[in-house]
């Protein structure tokens, strides 16, 4: 099993979650988060002063999957997300242990 971690750019929510549930994912976690990568913020200007943004509004999405369909979400949530300019954001892969349905007891690929 996996754990797919993607930091998007908002506005792309909802391109993703659409292709994620065409492609059976119903279950997912999203996050409200800011951070930074190459593009390093920006400068804005608000009444006259300028100040830095340092950290950019994004959203972390998590969606548990078994092994032989990860390859196929990472590329769909990489093709729904991709804007083509900097800071589209980064996908990240874990491995899972196991997991636990809390009302059931099931565990594993079942869980999910």
């Amino acid at each position: 099993m996996k754990m797919i971690a993607a930091v998007i750019k908002p506005f792309k929510l909802d391109d993703v979650k659409k292709a994620l549930a065409d492609a059976g994912i119903h279950g997912m976690t999203v996050t409200e988060v800011k951070g930074f990568g190459r593009q390093k913020g920006h400068v804005e200007l608000y009444r006259g002063t300028t100040y830095e943004v340092n950290f950019l509004p994004k959203i972390k999405i998590e969606v548990a999957v078994s092994d032989e369909k990860a390859d196929e979400i990472i590329k769909i949530i990489s093709e729904s997300a991709r804007t083509g300019e900097i800071g589209d954001g980064k996908i990240f892969i874990y491995n899972l242990g196991n997991v636990l349905r809390i009302r059931t007891g099931e565990s594993g690929d079942g869980a999910i």
